[in-house]
C-alpha cells in the first residue's frame, strides 16, 4: 500500500491545505443563508444554479471532512479524488460567483427603493462569500 501523504483524524486540522475546510464551510454555509435570504425579481432565475453549488459544495466539504477525520482516505486513489473533488468545487463557486455577480449588477440601480437596496446590499454579500470559499 502507497503512503498517499493525505492526513487523516486530528491531523486534518494541522495541514494547510486541509485546514481550508473550515473557511470552505463557514463561508459555503454563509452563501447558502445569504443566497436563500434573497428575492429575485427577474423572471429568469440563474440564482438556483447558485443555491445547487452551495447546497452540493457545502453537503460534499462536510462529507468529504468526515472521510478525512474519520481515517477512510488510506489508499492510492485518495490523492486523486482529493484533487479531482476540489478541482470540481472550485469550478462549480466560480461559475456560481460570475452568476451572482450577474444578479447583483440587476440590482445596481436601486438606490431609491429600501426593499430593493436591501436585496442589492444581500446579493453583494453572497458574491463576496463566494469569491472567498
Amino acid at each position: 500500500m502507497a503512503d498517499n501523504h493525505l492526513p487523516s483524524g486530528c491531523a486534518v486540522f494541522t495541514t494547510m491545505p486541509d485546514i481550508l475546510f473550515i473557511p470552505e464551510l463557514i463561508f459555503g454555509g454563509l452563501v447558502w443563508i445569504l443566497v436563500a435570504a434573497t428575492e429575485f425579481i427577474l423572471f429568469v432565475n440563474p440564482q438556483a444554479w447558485v443555491m445547487f453549488v452551495s447546497v452540493f459544495c457545502f453537503f460534499y466539504t462536510t462529507v468529504w471532512l468526515l472521510i478525512f477525520l474519520t481515517g477512510c482516505n488510506k489508499g492510492g486513489f485518495w490523492p486523486g479524488m482529493d484533487t479531482a473533488y476540489h478541482a470540481t468545487a472550485a469550478l462549480f463557486y466560480l461559475s456560481a460567483a460570475v452568476i451572482q455577480a450577474y444578479v447583483t449588477i440587476a440590482f445596481q440601480d436601486t438606490a431609491g427603493n429600501p426593499l430593493l437596496l436591501k436585496l442589492y446590499r444581500l446579493n453583494i454579500s453572497a458574491v463576496i462569500s463566494y469569491v472567498s470559499s
